[in-house]
């Protein structure tokens, strides 16, 4: 009897997403596949309290290139801040590895290009991890468009609002800086825009966008640095303690991972979200043109009362409805059926239920992403696993946005896919 090898896997970054995305999973559920060699992290605070957390001793480094040389892992799993995330794939594929990486997958497309062009050159390969299309609603809306229960999609109404608690912590880190996150048009909407793109299964064209900070950032005059040190600490509905709190779904102390460390990189977990050098939005609107000539009108408010999504396919036989709500008066309770609805003209509505999964984190699609990503190969008819070219087309719609908030513009998808050179050389031929 042959035993296979582990593969060997390490995590650059190791906040709580890479702790408990990806540590966690592999060190408690995943051991007899899959051996996490080796953590990487500019904090050796962090990478300590991961080791004590799982109860592990794994080898951490503060150099990326000498943990490459001396673990010598097979995939690297890529959890830093976002705008970082081109540079680790790009030297991860010098060193033959293939890549898993937290989504967004980069934040510009000048990075975008970059990954796919060295992917291609190196035969290495990018695995974004879209958890959401895991879900066995989003999976059901996926199948039911894929029976032409509606016929062809001729548009899609897509608004999704965050609460004020969920909304408002990508203001408190450093996913309020542009320069970090692409803005939530990128790190945030790169979830929903993957899968419209997975359910219609078409490419995006074209992008209008809106988009202002109306809420958070210099909206408000009674502000501090940081919640910690605020003098509104006792009257803003804001307040965020740091030293009480934790890490959602998982019992981690933000007080050890992040208050306890912070003097060994100057990373502030609990900003103020008035702070005026918050330059993201929180309130934009797109408009999408697809390959296959579906128009997509979509939201996203990060500073709504309660949260959730609502989207509606209209098609040339009927159209379906669909909504998850995860705070609020509609949120499903317990094992509650979520349900989905189908139009047709002059005929009685049909109702899809689809039990909701509390087993796993994002509605039972992470444990059904770690099988994928961690245990033996196993069969994916409908493509739920995602390649950096969904990594690409997903994040270049939020990217399309934020140049037209910025020109006042539609913006091409595929002008983005060109260098600056060869786009300004169209131009002049065409004049």
């Amino acid at each position: 009897m042959t035993l296979s090898i582990p593969t060997r896997y390490a995590l650059v970054g190791c906040g709580g997403r890479g702790l408990t995305m990806f540590a966690e999973p592999i060190v408690n559920n995943f051991s007899a596949k899959a051996v996490l060699a080796g953590l990487c992290d500019i904090n050796q605070g962090r990478m300590d309290y991961l080791n004590r957390f799982l109860k592990t001793d794994i080898p951490s480094f503060a150099d990326f290139d000498r943990m490459m040389s001396e673990v010598k892992p097979d995939v690297v799993i890529v959890c830093t801040p976002d705008s970082l995330h081109h540079d680790f794939i790009l030297r991860s594929f010098t060193y033959g590895c293939d890549v898993i990486s937290e989504k967004p997958m980069t934040t510009d497309n000048a990075k975008c290009r970059e990954i796919l062009e060295a992917e291609k050159a190196t035969g290495r390969k990018v695995t974004v991890t879209f958890n959401y299309r895991f879900s066995p609603y989003v999976t059901k809306v996926r199948e039911l468009l894929a029976q032409g229960m509606i016929g062809k999609v001729l548009s899609v109404d897509f608004h999704y609002q965050l609460d004020r608690s969920h909304g408002a912590d990508y203001f408190r880190r450093w996913h309020r800086r542009k320069e970090n996150s692409g803005g939530l048009l990128v790190h945030k909407s790169t979830h929903h825009f993957d899968i419209v793109n997975w359910w219609l299964g078409q490419d995006p064209e074209e992008v209008f966008a809106y988009g202002s900070l109306q809420f958070y950032g210099p909206n408000r005059n009674e502000r501090g640095k940081n919640c910690r040190s605020c003098d509104h600490a006792k009257t803003c509905e804001f307040y965020f303690d740091i030293n009480a709190s934790t890490v959602v779904g998982m019992p981690i102390n933000n007080k050890e991972l992040y208050a306890d460390t912070e003097h060994l990189d100057g990373y502030i977990r609990d900003g103020c979200v008035f702070d005026p050098e918050i330059d993201i939005e929180d309130t934009m609107t797109l408009a999408v043109r697809y390959s296959g000539g579906t128009q997509m009108s979509y939201s996203l408010n990060a500073h709504c009362i309660y949260e959730g999504w609502r989207i509606a396919f209209n098609g040339t036989e009927g159209r379906l409805e669909a909504a998850e709500w995860h705070s609020g008066p509609d949120v499903v309770k317990d094992k509650g059926p979520q349900r989905i609805s189908i139009h047709h003209w002059k005929q009685p509505i049909e109702t899809f239920e689809v039990l909701a999964d509390h087993s796993s984190g994002h509605g039972g699609s992470d444990a059904r992403l770690h099988r994928m990503l961690f245990d033996a190969p196993q069969p994916d008819p409908l493509g739920h696993m995602a390649t950096s070219r969904a990594g690409a087309m997903s994040i270049l719609i939020g990217i399309a946005g934020n140049r037209s908030i910025a020109e006042g513009q539609a913006i091409s998808i595929e002008t983005l896919l060109k260098d600056e050179t060869t786009v300004r050389a169209e131009k002049c031929s065409a004049t």
